[in-house]
């Protein structure tokens, strides 16, 4: 089994032609992981039509390129799996996450509508919100921001890059007969 992971360096999930490229060196593909994600926050009446457009480009429209040309292989191959990276605040956004929180929320719309469209062909399509992580997006957060996320979850502990990635292969080799879902990772409570 190959695993593939191209940084933004290699790979600008932004630019069609790049992803198309990449996509048709590919023999097969198995599992498609949509996971680029930026944030550029700010209240809304300061937000500039540039943050708003750089949260949209890379987590809706790189998500939407990525999807296109993966499931033009797994058409083909009559199998494959898409799993959106979604967030916590696609269904519960904080203040001044209206770009990010919306560029989440509508992953969530595309992943149903995929999956009503795909499943006939033999391809799953989920989501999965996999919490609060230690990654770069959330690096230079301010201790006070980690504390506040920190005392929104029931078990007050954050969610970890491995916990994910073992749902992940749980979700893509055990639960073969699931799609259409959003997993929640974490615990904080959905109302």
């Amino acid at each position: 089994m190959a695993v593939f992971a191209p940084g933004r360096e290699e790979l600008d999930v932004t630019h069609g032609d790049q992803v198309g490229c990449y996509f048709k060196q590919l023999e097969s593909l198995d599992l498609l992981i949509c996971n680029a994600g930026v944030t550029v926050d700010a209240p809304l009446a300061k937000m500039s039509e540039a943050q708003w457009e750089a949260a949209m480009e890379v987590n809706l429209k790189g998500a939407f390129i990525c999807a296109r040309e993966a499931s033009r292989l797994m058409v083909k191959q009559r199998v494959g799996h898409i799993i959106f990276i979604s967030s916590f605040s696609a269904l519960q956004p904080p203040a001044g996450q209206a770009n990010y929180a919306a560029s989440k929320a509508a992953l969530l719309g595309m992943m149903k509508s995929l999956a009503r469209e795909l499943g006939p062909r033999n391809i799953r399509v989920n989501a999965i919100l996999p919490g609060f992580l230690e990654t770069k997006m959330t690096k230079d957060l301010s201790p006070k921001a980690r504390q506040a996320s920190l005392q929104k979850h029931s078990l007050a502990r954050w969610n970890t890059p491995a916990s994910v990635a073992d749902f992940v292969s749980c979700l893509h080799t055990d639960m073969v007969h699931t799609s259409g879902q959003v997993f929640n990772l974490d615990s904080r409570i959905l109302s």
